[in-house]
């Protein structure tokens, strides 16, 4: 790509980051680090009314967590900062100011009550008010008014908005990087208004001159913000600048049913839909990604293929992956469904791929049992039982019996293992497994494989009831493995014991 590729992501501090932004983050991520760019981190705070204390932090918080850090913004200055717009407003009066100098804007008086009294009289008639082209010029602005009369009410203070001019009689022909070509009849768009009466920028406005004055060459952003494509387009235009290039991303949808995610859906599926945990200023605490046990690794990669398709049927990728091969071309335009059980297979594969002493570490801080036992015998009972896991979590259930030995015996399990006979073949087994002198994996299964064998005896009346013995269930690993893992003394007390009981 021949141009400076700088792209940006641009949140509002109002509360935490949905699942949404993460991803929108995560693909402007991808597309800089796969041409070399720069990813600008913009915090578009001048709505002070919805500011909420503590979200910003959550934003960057989120991002580092995911491993999708920016490189220019808050605490990371760089050549076009300040990068939060409430630190930017005193820039945008001017540049609106510019627009009704060149034609393109103009003042317009009208208060709340005026308008709401055309648009209820719309309704009456069954229609929809628009203040554009065909109305404008019957209602309080500088279009309508002489300079006379314009020039006296801005000099009695009287409250006011800039209306950007949309124009009669066109067609925009606007381009997406992901939806291709799309064409607008001007006629249907409203003057939308660029400077509010209490000073300060719309979204609009500053959005467009933040862009432009940070140098951003990509706008990808998500599709809720395509129907202010035009109005964007316009104003780049307009302010003769260069326009970035639009990516609208697909919006993330329900699991079931119709329309986008949302926190209802986390919370009555019982699923996050937050990176990390978030506490509302009024104490409601709801789920993050991160407390719920889910590797970033795992909650990145299955973002990346919510909306996106590599081309192959590879579904596993590392991030240096996910940037070699990351082409928004292959974003689609339609919604992709989210999937809670796909999100658990994700961070099942990465359980997979962790490190087991590092698992163990964790494993360690999560069970107050674990605390004087040895992390590296830890990491070893980690890489025997961690297949069937896909949260750290679940390794206690998966595992227990390697740290303290059964204090029951599965029900159902102890039926069908402890038949006429059991006891007496299990006393035997003891001689063996004492007169055994190296209690090693290999010379475990030779002894009472080779006893197994030649006193012809069936090997489900021994396996079983020694696996309910160690375990108290038919689950788990490798017999013999436990048994060494345990050791000779605790594996001749726990027969003894199952002897005893049942």
């Amino acid at each position: 790509m021949s141009k400076n590729v700088r792209v940006r992501f641009a949140p509002s501090p109002t509360g935490p980051l949905h699942i949404g932004g993460v991803r929108t983050a995560l693909f402007n991520y991808l597309f800089a680090k796969k041409f070399n760019g720069t990813f600008v981190l913009r915090i578009e705070d001048t709505d002070q009314n919805r500011f909420v204390a503590g979200a910003e932090n959550y934003i960057t918080d989120a991002l580092n967590w995911c491993n999708i850090p920016y490189d220019e913004g808050p605490g990371k200055e760089g050549k076009c900062g300040p990068y939060k717009q409430s630190e930017r407003k005193h820039l945008y009066k001017k540049y609106a100011d510019d627009l009704i100098i060149s034609g393109h804007a103009y003042y317009a008086f009208d208060s709340a009550d005026a308008l709401d009294v055309h648009r209820k009289d719309h309704e009456t008639n069954g229609k929809t008010f628009i203040y554009n082209w065909h109305n404008r010029e019957k209602l309080s602005n500088s279009l309508s008014l002489s300079t006379e009369d314009v020039n006296a009410k801005l000099n009695a203070g009287e409250e006011y908005v800039i209306r950007f001019k949309s124009p009669q009689d066109q067609t925009l022909n606007l381009k997406d990087i992901i939806r291709g070509n799309i064409k607008i009849d001007t006629n249907i768009l409203d003057d939308k208004v660029l400077f509010k009466s209490d000073g300060m920028p719309t979204y609009h406005l500053a959005n467009i001159v933040d862009d432009h004055l940070m140098d951003i060459s990509h706008v990808i952003r998500g599709e809720e913000w395509l129907p202010s494509l035009a109005l964007h387009s316009q104003l780049y235009t307009a302010f003769g600048w260069e326009a970035p290039e639009f990516a609208h991303l697909p919006l993330i949808l329900k699991p079931t049913g119709k329309g986008k995610l949302s926190k209802r859906d986390g919370d009555k599926l019982g699923f996050p839909v937050f990176p990390l945990e978030y506490t509302s200023p009024e104490g409601a605490v709801s789920k993050g990604y991160k407390e719920e046990g889910y590797f970033a690794e795992a909650v990145i990669n299955f973002l990346a293929l919510l909306g996106w398709n590599p081309g192959t049927e590879q579904e596993l990728f590392n991030l240096d992956g996910l940037v070699e091969a990351f082409e928004l071309e292959r974003v689609n335009k339609a919604g992709a469904r989210f999937d809670p059980d796909k999100i658990k297979w994700f961070n099942h594969q990465y359980m997979q791929q962790q490190d087991n002493d590092a698992i163990a570490e964790e494993f360690q801080t999560q069970h107050t049992a674990l605390a004087s036992i040895d992390v590296n015998y830890i990491g070893l009972v980690v890489g025997l039982v961690k297949e069937r896991a896909t949260f750290i979590s679940d390794l206690w259930a998966l595992s227990s019996y390697f740290f303290v030995a059964p204090e029951s015996y599965d029900e159902k399990a102890s039926k069908k293992a402890f038949k006429d006979g059991t006891k007496d073949l299990m006393l035997q087994l003891v001689d063996v497994i004492s007169n055994t002198s190296e209690f090693e994996v290999e010379t475990l299964q030779t002894e009472i494989k080779g006893w197994i064998t030649s006193n012809d005896i069936s090997f489900g009346k021994i396996m079983m009831p020694l696996r309910l013995a160690l375990v108290g269930a038919l689950q788990g690993p490798d017999v013999f493995d436990i048994m060494y893992m345990i050791g000779k003394k605790e594996t001749l007390q726990r027969i003894d014991k199952v002897i005893a009981t049942l």
